[in-house]
């Protein structure tokens, strides 16, 4: 679907987090909100957000998707509609393909026309992080730093789908001290595919260990990435694996939030204590 081209440069976006980042990685929900504060841009983040409706519809479940994608249209259109916001901008390829791509195929039936309308016009104002900050905001450099090896891997949906690739690498180009190593079978698929993962486990396995094999013969410290969904199942089997590197989020990479780990630093395995644990959305910088 056609981006909206915007007349005057945005300055205000709706973030639209998504279930993982919200619940599992909030950092990388706060990664974006500060990129995109460093480039003047105001984030508003509608609370009442819930699933854009994406695993329901991958199932086959497409009366309950087709709830919850409503949902996300009365929620998020009348930001854009009223001017309150420019574009809704997501931290996930995937979840940004759902609503660009795939409103319309739920939408599809003849009474259900009116839907579609505003699903094809929320599609042309919503976009993947990267994409926003190159496509859009014309930024390639943003200061980020990084003293290692680092590659890239492309998630399916968002080279795929969204046909981006080209701006999550100019982006990365420009890390500062970061070894920019290219990753054999950069655009071959981790085996994650949300509900693939747990119908086809096997084959799904499969698939991420020739992924983790690839990322551990470019010898990078980390892997980076646009969707902590592959994020968190290429992470596990490097784990298994008992591989040193680790995946991460573009956005933190980006946002100066990761460094190389070494033995005298490396991360607790433990689980955090509940007192420690992050609440949902909660700003760390409220707690300085």
């Amino acid at each position: 679907m056609e981006r909206r081209i915007f007349a005057e440069r945005p300055r205000r976006v709706a973030l639209f987090v998504t279930c993982m980042v919200d619940m599992l990685y909030p950092d990388v929900g706060m990664a974006t909100v500060e990129l995109l504060e460093r480039h003047g841009i105001e984030v508003i983040f509608p609370e009442e957000q819930t699933c854009c409706g994406q695993p329901a519809f991958n199932a086959g479940f497409r009366d309950e998707a087709r709830i919850l994608a409503e949902r996300f249209l009365d929620i998020f259109e009348p930001l854009v509609r009223s001017g309150r916001v420019d574009a809704i901008v997501a931290p996930s390829g995937s979840c940004a393909t759902m609503v660009s791509h795939f409103y319309t195929v739920l939408f599809e039936d003849p009474m259900l026309a009116a839907l579609r309308q505003r699903a094809e016009f929320l599609g042309t104002v919503t976009f993947e992080l990267t994409e926003f900050l190159v496509d859009v905001l014309g930024a390639t450099d943003v200061g980020a730093h990084f003293d290692g090896r680092l590659t890239y891997h492309a998630c399916c949906h968002l080279l795929r789908e969204l046909g981006i690739d080209a701006q999550p690498r100019a982006l990365l180009n420009q890390v500062h001290d970061a070894e920019l190593v290219e990753l054999s079978g950069a655009e071959d698929c981790c085996g994650f595919g949300g509900l693939f993962a747990v119908k086809n486990a096997a084959i799904s396995t499969a698939m991420g260990e020739r992924k983790v094999g690839n990322i551990a013969a470019s010898r990078a410290d980390m892997v980076t990435l646009c969707d902590v969904s592959c994020m968190t199942h290429i992470n596990g089997l490097l784990a298994r694996t008992g591989q040193p590197c680790r995946a991460v989020h573009i956005a933190e990479v980006l946002n100066n939030q990761v460094q190389v780990d070494t033995p005298e630093a490396a991360p607790s395995t433990a689980a955090p204590a509940e007192a420690d644990m992050p609440r949902r959305w909660q700003d760390p910088r409220a707690q300085e």
